[in-house]
């Protein structure tokens, strides 16, 4: 019998849980993964480098011992486009936003395309990073305990927020971005469109709303102890950014 490419399409990639695994086990990855995350967001330097460094073999470790396939991580083909139309809502909206602030005067931005490119480059990466763990790790875990799909991407949604704590802007946007990519997700099974997205958003974030307001994108202790530097887009007296979730030094200047 003929398997229909609708069935191909959805990419399988929410796999059924196995019996060997047990649901205490997801648990217990869920937990210590997050709680390394809130620990390199709110430790100060340079315990925040072995920690981040603990967390970064965590995640390698515990996606190597529970790997399903790239499909069940959302890195495949099929499902592409169905979901590509978050691209052109991120579009769209960032177009409006970048209006608004032209008219406000809080448009602000590296220069040109060189200086873009060497400014974003790097968090155009952690942003397919961030959704992996979102959706990929998280997302798929939670799905294993959670019988009800939409239960499991607003809990992935809220953990995601509180992580960017306790930063005013970026926690609400958090929230509704988290739980949009994780409904999306479940329906598209493909993590590529979300990270475009994803890209999209932080980078209109982060040239759209003063530095003042925004503490340039930091959660945590970075925070907390921010303070106005000379150039807008620099990270580099604090490495927990809103993206330092698990990488250092990758997203901290932009």
């Amino acid at each position: 019998m003929r398997v229909p490419e609708e069935s191909t399409a959805s990419c399988v990639c929410a796999a059924a849980p196995s019996s060997s695994r047990h649901i205490a086990w997801d648990i217990g990855e869920l937990l210590i993964g997050y709680c390394l995350i809130l620990a390199v967001i709110w430790t100060p330097r340079p315990l925040q480098h072995w920690l981040y460094y603990i967390a970064l073999g965590w995640f390698i470790v515990s996606i190597l011992l529970s790997f399903e396939g790239w499909r069940a991580m959302g890195c495949c083909v099929a499902g592409f486009w169905r979901s590509s139309w978050v691209v052109g809502v991120a579009l769209i909206l960032t177009a409006i936003a970048t209006f608004f602030a032209s008219s406000l005067h809080t448009l602000h931005h590296p220069g040109g395309p060189t200086a873009w490119v060497k400014t974003f480059a790097g968090y155009t990466l952690w942003a397919l990073a961030q959704q992996l763990l979102l959706q990929g790790y998280f997302l798929a875990r939670l799905l294993r305990i959670i019988p009800r799909a939409n239960l499991a991407a607003f809990i992935t949604a809220v953990v995601f927020a509180l992580a960017h704590l306790p930063n005013p802007i970026l926690t609400p946007l958090t929230l509704i971005w988290g739980l949009t990519a994780c409904l999306v997700f479940i329906r598209s099974r493909n993590v590529y469109p979300l990270a475009i997205a994803h890209a999209i958003f932080g980078i209109c974030v982060a040239v759209t709303i003063p530095a003042s307001l925004l503490h340039n994108m930091r959660v945590g202790l970075g925070y907390l102890k921010y303070r106005p530097q000379p150039v807008h887009l620099s990270h580099n007296d604090h490495v927990a950014s809103t993206d330092a979730w698990v990488i250092a030094e990758a997203p901290t200047r932009r």
